[in-house]
């Protein structure tokens, strides 16, 4: 009730393209409805991203520098602390969404779903800001470069998103908890 207004204030309606800010309000209605598919998609998508994020925090705070980057918002004095303390549900977000799993069991089905939420997310950031480079819609992350005309530069950003970590996520989540009861809540 809090994070929704602040957010849509400080960042405006396009932040909640982000594929962690998504996952948010995707995961706060799977644990709500006890929704296996939702908690199952958004562990997908915010496990291993959310680890990297809390990592880029915690190095700048140890280092000074950023080890991956993406965060330096947080560090930005621009927007209110306050604001920017909101974004720890980066660190908390993983840890309800593996207590949920736990509960409800890993819906197999997510691999899928979250696939198809990511590649929708991508194509809606196309329709945002390029300077907010929603989901890297427009630049990459590594190189700074778009990959050609925006249906090719969407499938070097989507591909790896998948291959890369929602596939190996969803075979050791798939290994390390029961399977849900498929039923739709």
């Amino acid at each position: 009730m809090i994070w929704v207004p602040t957010y849509l204030y400080y960042w405006g309606s396009s932040s909640f393209l982000f594929l962690c800010d998504l996952a948010v309000l995707l995961a706060c209605a799977g644990v709500l409805t006890s929704n296996a598919l939702l908690i199952s998609s958004q562990a997908l998508s915010s496990l291993v991203v959310d680890t990297a994020w809390t990592a880029d925090i915690a190095w700048k705070l140890l280092s000074g520098r950023h080890l991956i980057g993406g965060t330096e918002y947080f560090f930005d004095p621009l927007y209110p602390l306050v604001v920017r303390l909101m974004s720890l549900f980066h660190i908390v977000l993983p840890i309800v969404l593996l207590l949920s799993l736990r509960r409800t069991g890993y819906d197999p089905r997510a691999l899928r779903f979250q696939s198809v939420i990511a590649a929708a997310a991508l194509i809606a950031s196309r329709f945002a800001n390029p300077h907010k480079n929603i989901n890297f819609a427009f630049t990459d992350p590594f190189f700074g470069r778009s990959w050609g005309p925006a249906p090719v530069h969407l499938a070097v950003i989507l591909a790896p998103l998948i291959l890369l970590i929602y596939v190996p996520t969803h075979i050791i989540l798939k290994r390390c908890f029961p399977p849900s009861k498929l039923r739709s809540n």
